[in-house]
Order: structure tokens, then sequence, then C-alpha cells
């Protein structure tokens, strides 16, 4: 098993930043891709930025050139860095975990809202 317990989240003013992260624990070895994604009310969970385990990642469009996601082995983490926010990102954000073998597996959700 695979439990991840993502923290960061807060209230911040539209332009201002925060930083995510994913703390993973259990089995994680051989893992295909890490990611985080976002569900707002009434919107669909969608991907928002993802690194597999060879380092390649991508990202939504909505939020390229603004969020910036990364990875420290050793520390076991994964981190979302989201810069600029908008009024279009506030959500519940979501660490996932996808292992070669093994299945997938999801945090707990940390909120984020932007508001002045």
């Amino acid at each position: 098993q695979v439990q991840l317990v993502e923290s960061g989240g807060g209230l911040v003013q539209p332009g201002g930043s925060l930083r995510l992260s994913c703390a993973a624990s259990g089995s994680i070895f051989s893992i295909y891709a890490m990611g985080w994604y976002r569900q707002a009310p009434g919107k669909q969970r969608e991907l928002v930025a993802r690194i597999t385990g060879g380092g390649n990642t991508n990202y939504a469009d909505s939020v390229k050139g603004r969020f910036a996601i990364s990875r420290d082995n050793a520390k076991n983490t994964m981190y979302l860095q989201m810069n600029s926010l908008k009024p279009e990102d506030p959500a519940v954000y979501y660490c996932n975990l996808v292992k070669v073998v093994g299945g997938m597996f999801w945090g707990q959700g940390t909120q984020v809202t932007v508001s002045s």
C-alpha cells in the first residue's frame, strides 16, 4: 500500500504563490508517475501536472508557465510550486501516484483558495 499526504494549501490573494507538498510512504517503488490533480466544485477532477519516474513533466495548458512540479526522491516528497495564482485556480488539489504494477493511489486533498 501507498500513503500520500498533501500539505501547503491555504488562502492566497490573486497573483500570489503557494507550494504544495505530497509526502509518500509505504510501498513507494516501481513508480510510473506522480501527479497533481484538482477538482473545483461542480467540475470533474483534472490533471494539473505530472512527473514520470524518469523525471519527464507535463502540465495542463492552464497552468503552463505558472506552476512547476518537482520531486525530492531522498525525502519521498513531490511538490507543486504555484505562482501567479488566478481566480480560476481554487480547488481541492490531490496528489496521485501510479505504480508500474500495483495500482493508483490518491491523497486526501488540500484546499487552495484564491481571493482578495
